[in-house]
Formats: C-alpha cells, structure tokens, sequence
C-alpha cells in the first residue's frame, strides 16, 4: 500500500468512526470547561451578592456593584493573551499539552479565591490580591477553550462533529448548575463561607480533569499534519495574516452568545436582588433549572448542526436574541415566580446553548489544522474580553436609563451576531457531508 491510499484509508477511518479516544477527548474537554464556566458564574454571583461587601467596603451599593464586576471584567481581559499564548503552543506543539497545563493553572487559581482574605482582614491588600488572581484565571481560562474544542473537534466522526463538540460546549450549563446548586445550599448561611465553599469545591473537579487529561491522546490531526511536515514556524503569525477575516467573524458570531448570557447570568441576577422584584432564591432557582435542560439542550443543538448546517441554527439563535430583548425585562418586572424562571429558559438553554452547540465544529471548521487552535482561540478569546465587560456596561447603563438600556445592550449583542452570521460561509452543507461519504466509499 502506497503513502497516498494509506493517507486515504486514515482520513476515511477518521472520517467514519473517529478516534478510539474520541469520547474520553470530549468527556476530558468538558471538564474544562465545565470548571471554566463553574468559576465563571461563582465569581459572577459572588460579585453580584457579596464581593462588593467582602473587597470594597465603604463604597456605596451601585459603586460596590461595578467595582466588583470591574474584576470580573479583568480576568476577561486578560483572555486573549491567553489565547494567543494558548493557540501558539497548541498549533506548534500539541494540543494535549496545552489542554492539561491550562486545567492545572485555572483550578489552582479558582481554589486560591477561595482562601483570600477579606479587606476587613488585610485592607487594601485583599482587592489587590483578587485582581491578580483573575489576571491569572484569565490567561489559563484563555488557553483552555481552543485546546479542549480542537482536541474534541480532531477526534471525533467527521459526520458527528458538530455532536461531540457540544459535548464540552455543554460544560457552560453544567458549570452553571454545580456552582448554582452550591450556592442555593449555602446562600442562607449569611457569613463569608457561603461564597468560599463555592470556590472550593472546584477541586473535586480539578482533581478529576487532570486524570482523564493525561489518558487520552493527542490529536489525531495534528500528528497527521506534524508527519506531513505542514506545522508553521509561527501559526499566530500566518492566522492572523492569512486569515483575519474569519478570525473578525468568530468575534462577531461569539459576542452575540457570550454578550448575551452574561447578562442573563450576571447582571438579571443582580437586577432582580437589588430591586427586590422576588427573592434572590427565584433567580437561583431559574438558573439550576436552565443549567440541568442546557446540559442535554446542548449537545442536541450540536447534532442537529451535523443534519442542518452550523449557519442556520445560529441565525435562527441570533433573531431570537433580538425578539427577546424587552420581553425579557417585562416578564422579570410582573414579579411573577413563573416567569421569572421562563426567562432563564428561553434565554440559557433555547437560545444561548443554540449558538454555543453550533460554535465548536463552526469556528473549527473555519481554519486549516495547522493553525486551527490559534484561530479559533483569538477570536473566541478576544469576543470573551470584549464580553467580559458586559455586566459592568449593563449595570452602568442601567443607572442611566433603566432596564430598558440593558435591554438595548442585550439585543446589540443579538444584531452584531446576526450580522457575523450572514457574514460567514457554511462549513457543513450538503456538498461537505457528500465528500466525506465519497471519500469513506473509495477507501472500501
């Protein structure tokens, strides 16, 4: 057998069934970015109920508020450094390595918050040490997404991408739901152990993470591409130089989804507590709800891309963000328990895991293998610091003009990802499926 038909078989193999590690990659890649998305909405609600209080005392509650989510916004910041830093090593030397690197740097970080000191304790030295823990929890939380996502991406069936990157993708709802399930046991007990025992907990997760990490092996695409000789001496270089175009698309196709949900998340949550329209207890409630459906909702949006296309189902997503702007508002204001817990519903697992099941095998798709993770990384990265401030923009912008404001930034978020959406080309239409099924019919 010559190197062209033995290349041929290994593609159609790869293309049919996937790697043997195909759904230990995906499992091991959820842990990730399931402890990402863990701290992600432990930090965002402990800004939004006790930061204020525990870091930045003295200040008035809205003053607080946006200190508080002022540093949430760093360690966002700093995720495109991440990312590029991330991207570059996963292209240049593997994406396994980057993938458990990133896992030991963010949970250690995560952990570490749990620990601080209070300002009451060590003065100003408490918010200085936060800051510089969210610096570092931004940089691993940067490199981790681009390393998970390809690792997935790379080892699963080529008809079944979109399927199994919902897997990790499925990681922010299951993220959302063990840290609000923590939180719901122990938002009564009104001392400074109901926000650390959140952040602690997360080394269960950790622990668990590094042990699947290290059993699975590296991608199957990039050692085709390493023996081929194809790796770049610099792939942040050629993306950015070849490709800026797509990498200026996933930050627009990515703001509409992570905009989007940081206000749901973050700022409803706060809203709904400082006005007293219900107990915070509702709003919790409507979070673990939508987290559990988001888990399963998903993966089953991944898949349904692998029958329909990646475009389709985030236009359809990207419209019903625009539609769900003021309505979103109007249904928490009526103070109704029910549809107050509606909101969470349609706004988590409807409309923002569409677009997160969808952006795994798209933004992927977009990029040659050999800078596939630089990519991709950049652009989810840089939308990431960029969305990062979004509950500081919604809080400042409620000041000014009520929940109205955060509407219209809600729906910004919806219109910019609906024009990236028209934007971008369709990777996975039908032409696509019928070269794979040629190519798995000439290896037979």
């Amino acid at each position: 057998m010559n190197a062209m038909s033995t290349l041929t078989q290994t593609h159609a193999q790869q293309a049919e069934h996937g790697s043997p590690d195909k759904l230990k990659v995906a499992i091991g890649s959820a842990v990730g970015t399931t402890i990402e998305n863990y701290d992600f909405l432990a930090y965002g609600t402990a800004a939004a109920l006790y930061f204020g209080s525990a870091f930045f005392p003295g200040q008035d509650p809205l003053a607080a508020t946006l200190l508080a989510f002022a540093t949430l916004a760093v360690g966002f910041a700093m995720r495109p450094l991440g990312g590029l830093i991330g991207g570059y090593l996963g292209d240049k030397y593997g994406r396994k390595p980057v993938l458990v690197g990133a896992l030991l740097v963010m949970g250690a970080a995560t952990f570490l918050i749990g620990v601080l000191p209070t300002y009451q304790q060590v003065g100003v030295l408490a918010p200085i040490l936060l800051v510089a823990i969210r610096i570092i929890q931004g940089l691993a939380f940067g490199a981790e997404w681009g390393g998970a996502i390809m690792m997935t991406f790379e080892h699963a069936p080529w008809r079944k991408r979109g399927q199994y990157t919902g897997i990790p993708q499925a990681g922010v709802p299951l993220g959302l739901l063990l840290a609000n399930l923590v939180f719901l046991g122990t938002t009564g007990w009104n001392n400074e152990w109901s926000w650390r025992v959140p952040f602690l907990a997360s080394s269960i997760l950790i622990i668990a993470g590094i042990i699947i990490r290290m059993k699975v092996s590296e991608s199957p695409e990039f050692e085709e591409t390493k023996a081929r000789g194809e790796l770049v001496k610099n792939p942040l270089l050629t993306v950015v130089r070849e490709d800026w175009r797509n990498i200026l698309r996933v930050i627009g196709l990515r703001l509409a989804e992570s905009g989007g949900f940081y206000v749901i998340v973050t700022y409803l949550l706060s809203y709904i507590s400082t006005n007293k329209i219900v107990d915070r207890q509702v709003g919790l409630t409507g979070l673990v709800l939508a987290a559990a459906i988001g888990v399963a909702a998903t993966i089953l949006w991944g898949r349904l891309t692998d029958r329909i296309g990646r475009r389709k189902l985030y236009l359809a997503g990207c419209a019903g963000i625009i539609l769900f702007g003021f309505p979103m508002f109007l249904m928490v204001n009526t103070a109704v328990p029910f549809l107050i817990v509606l909101v969470y519903i349609v706004g988590l697992p409807v409309l923002h895991d569409m677009l997160a099941g969808a952006q795994g095998a798209w933004f992927s798709e977009l990029f040659n293998a050999n800078t596939r993770t630089s990519g991709a990384s950049i652009g989810y990265q840089f939308s990431a610091a960029i969305s990062g401030f979004i509950p500081l923009i919604a809080a400042a912008t409620a000041a000014a003009w009520g929940w109205s404001g955060v509407s219209i930034v809600y729906i910004a978020c919806g219109v910019i990802g609906l024009i990236a959406a028209l934007a971008t080309r369709e990777t996975w239409s039908s032409r696509e499926k019928n070269e794979v099924e040629t190519l798995i019919a000439s290896s037979k």
